[in-house]
């Protein structure tokens, strides 16, 4: 087992004794956070126990008396170490806290403010890791064999409904990050409003960065919550409410449930990886010109492609990956957060429904179906500051034309500036009408319809000058002009077109 001793050593000055004192040898089995007055029914004994010092200040009011009797549970307990964090309840040690943990023999040991219990919990894993003791703490024998024969499509309520019962109480599972068939399951059914309160203490607590249990009060009832992992990733959290102490068997059903959470957990991580692994050859094939071929790969691997147009979006830097959240929340997040001339209220939205996406590292592309915005609920932009990434949209354009509008928005994020989002309407959208009309006079292949048309905007439709310049008779640049605008549909000398063309041309 690891001793305060080597956590104290790994953490340095995040984790120091009270007043100087000598940092005892004593093995630890765990770290527990709790802002109970009376942890101890959730104690096995030998753990390090963190507080933010709720429990102690409210104490305070209430003279030594109460503090020793917190020292003394805690010591009747077996608790190895009491780790108080300051700067959130408490500033400075109370006194009576120090004489009554030197009086009973318990070590004291002080988290400086700023400093999350984090820290302390992954350092005390990583000792456990690097001691070879991982399997022996993860191991549930016999339990971890039952719990792979209960993976079933509905496991996830079954074995919730099934704790709850077993321990005359309500039990919930909040994974991290409600998806598809991982989302929060709780039972009985009155227990629905106490998921706001769970998550709020979950986030208040921050466990969504340790790896430990702790306890906490709602309505005045006691609430264990333990995390639910897959590997050093926390998937989503097992909350407990009996209204009585816990004995040895109550906490091995929910080590039990914890197992089979996690497999189930990891199953659908293994899943949902697989089908995004697909969904991306698809997108590859699309962005690469391949229509066909991304079509029929999509209908024998039963992937869902747009029916009508769409819009691409480039997302240039790396998504952060924080274990956390999803790549396409990253995502969704960097997005919300990027300036725009004309914000596009509906596009995080979009991007987190996305299936059809592929990134390169660098560059990171989503198809998404043009949905117009009034259509999509609005988002507001997440408060922080601007990325570093940048962003580019297109127009609204047909599923075979993303290769070459992918080209186009590839240079337009080289002239971004790090934090912004180039939307149809700024300076840099890319306009896909206009890229279908310059694609049309290259395919004419009789002429040169290209030059003939930017030098005619040129001279603003002047046909002397824009003949010379080509130097073509005046009839031949007519007859050119005419077949020019038969091609692509519009007129040339209305303002609009004449506008939107020459940018389009001078961009290419």
């Amino acid at each position: 087992m690891i001793s305060l001793a080597q956590l104290q050593h790994r953490l340095g000055a995040e984790l120091s004794p009270a007043a100087g004192a000598a940092v005892p040898r004593r093995q630890i089995s765990g770290v527990h956070i709790s802002e109970l007055e009376d942890p101890t029914p959730y104690l096995e004994g030998g753990e390090l126990l963190l507080t933010t010092g709720i429990p102690l200040a409210g104490s305070l009011s209430g003279g030594v008396a109460r503090i020793r009797s917190y020292v003394e549970r805690l010591v009747e307990r077996d608790v190895s170490a009491l780790g108080l964090g300051l700067g959130a309840g408490l500033d400075a040690v109370p006194a009576a806290l120090a004489d009554a943990c030197s009086d009973a023999g318990l070590a004291l040991l002080l988290v400086p403010a700023g400093v999350p219990f984090m820290n302390v919990s992954r350092a005390y894993w990583d000792l456990v890791s690097e001691a070879g003791q991982s399997d022996l703490v993860a191991s549930l024998g016999t339990q971890t064999a039952l719990a792979r024969a209960a993976l079933l499509p509905d496991a996830n309520a079954s074995v919730v409904k099934a704790l709850a019962q077993a321990l005359g109480g309500w039990a919930a599972y909040l994974p991290t990050v409600p998806t598809g068939a991982d989302t929060e399951t709780f039972w009985p059914s009155s227990t629905a409003g106490l998921i706001p309160q769970l998550r709020e203490q979950t986030a208040r607590l921050n466990l969504g960065a340790v790896h430990s249990a702790a306890t906490f009060q709602i309505h005045g009832s006691d609430v264990v919550e333990h995390p639910v992992l897959v590997g050093r990733r926390i998937a989503g959290f097992l909350a407990v409410g009996t209204g009585r102490k816990l004995g040895k068997a109550d906490r091995q059903i929910i080590q039990t449930v914890c197992m089979l959470l996690s497999l189930k957990a990891q199953q659908q991580q293994e899943t949902h990886a697989a089908g995004a692994a697909v969904d991306s050859a698809v997108a590859k094939l699309l962005l690469g010109g391949h229509t066909d071929a991304a079509r029929m790969l999509a209908r024998d691997l039963s992937v869902p492609l747009p029916e009508g147009p769409v819009r691409l979006l480039l997302l240039k830097g790396a998504v952060p990956e924080t274990g956390e959240r999803s790549p396409v929340e990253e995502a969704a997040d960097v997005v919300s957060r990027l300036r725009a001339e004309h914000p596009v209220h509906w596009l995080p939205a979009a991007v987190r429904g996305c299936r059809l996406r592929n990134s390169d590292g660098a560059v990171s592309a989503f198809i998404l179906d043009a949905v117009p915005a009034d259509e999509v609920p609005v988002e507001l932009r997440a408060v922080g500051d601007p990325p570093s990434h940048c962003a580019a949209l297109s127009r609204i354009l047909p599923l075979h034309r993303l290769s070459e509008v992918r080209d186009a928005l590839i240079e337009v994020l080289v002239t971004l500036e790090p934090g912004t989002l180039a939307v149809p309407g700024s300076g840099h959208a890319v306009d896909a009408q206009v890229e279908e009309w310059i694609e049309a006079l290259r395919g004419f292949a009789r002429a040169d319809l290209v030059s003939t048309v930017r030098s005619y905007l040129r001279h603003r439709g002047q046909w002397e000058a824009a003949a010379r310049e080509l130097a073509i008779h005046r009839n031949s640049l007519r007859h050119r002009i005419a077949t020019a605008a038969r091609t692509i549909g519009a007129d040339l000398d209305d303002p609009d077109v004449a506008a939107r063309l020459w940018l389009g041309l001078r961009r290419a």
